[in-house]
């Protein structure tokens, strides 16, 4: 019957541990690029680290509670004793080793995992440029002069450097499998570094809620097999394209809630920049320089109302 029992748990539990292991599935458990491996690494030589106290305690707790538990006479009995020269060494030595090592470790892993470090890579990055809007996201190439919402597409083995800010409230772009997680703020230019190890789709999305729409604001990232691959898509978006011109922003950037994937091309040179710029102080205008003049009526054009626009 013990022997029944116990083939029915192990076949009603089968099931569970099937469900659990399958979240692990495109998170950051499943890797498929360098900083997001590092980063899995960290979190499991963490956590082991941790748990080789953690363990031992919730161990040595039952094994004590069930020795010197009340029914057992044979355990021992010493209401004098108050200190033990081997157990301060074990309580505070073990302590002290895991976490200068954990110390040593995240001083290391801080900066090798900086975001706005430059991948080693003797191939060019591509950039993009990030815009988080509600409730959606705005991809723009500058050197390819094209921009898309809610999908990238980069090659693998190639580093991507992205700039990020946001257009509307406070955001967080994150890409799990690829690695890293940084906030998209208004006024703010933040940056991260990824690359793909392996060609696929990769889900992205914002990890911070932005109102009614943040469930649904969602990208993918397309991680191409070969550079030639990356060409095609290229073309693709020039084909289907059209030009993003400040009146195409200021469409797009309405709030709407679960918005298709879009390609533009031709977007308006610096559009980040005046994005990010029309949150800025005001500055006076002797101290700036010709292109940050032209910045300036830029930004004037993005934030003027249509009736404004359409007289100049």
């Amino acid at each position: 019957m013990r022997n029944c029992s116990s083939s029915r748990l192990v076949l009603w539990l089968s099931p569970l541990a099937l469900v659990l292991l399958t979240g692990c599935q495109g998170g950051i458990l499943d890797p498929k690029g360098q900083i997001a491996a590092d980063e899995k690494s960290l979190i499991v030589t963490a956590t082991l680290l941790m748990l080789l106290v953690v363990v031992p305690v919730i161990v040595l707790t039952l094994v004590f509670a069930w020795k010197y538990r009340a029914s057992n006479v044979n355990a021992t009995y010493a209401p004098k004793w108050a200190h033990s020269a081997k157990i301060e060494a074990v309580v505070w030595l073990i302590p002290i080793i895991i976490v200068s090592f954990l110390a040593v470790l995240a001083w290391r892993t801080t900066h090798a995992l900086d975001p706005y470090r430059p991948l080693d890579s003797d191939k060019k990055a591509v950039k993009i440029d990030v815009v988080a809007l509600n409730w959606k996201w705005l991809f723009i190439y500058p050197e390819l002069n094209i921009a898309t919402v809610n999908q990238i597409a980069f090659p693998k083995d190639v580093p991507v450097d992205f700039r990020i800010t946001s257009d509307t409230v406070m955001n967080a772009f994150f890409i799990p499998q690829l690695g890293g997680q940084i906030y998209a703020m208004a006024g703010m230019q933040t940056q991260l570094h990824l690359i793909a190890n392996a060609a696929g789709t990769y889900d992205g999305f914002s990890s911070n809620y932005s109102g009614a729409g943040f469930s649904g604001m969602k990208f993918n990232a397309i991680a191409t097999a070969t550079p030639a691959d990356f060409d095609k898509w290229v073309a693709q978006v020039r084909a289907a394209g059209q030009p993003l011109d400040i009146d195409a922003y200021r469409q797009l950037a309405v709030p709407s809630e679960n918005h298709a994937v879009a390609y533009y091309t031709a977007p308006t040179p610096r559009l980040f920049d005046a994005v990010m710029h029309k949150y800025m102080a005001a500055r006076t205008s002797l101290a700036l320089s010709e292109e940050d003049i032209k910045l300036d009526a830029l930004t004037k054009r993005l934030c003027a109302p249509a009736a404004a626009r359409s007289v100049n």
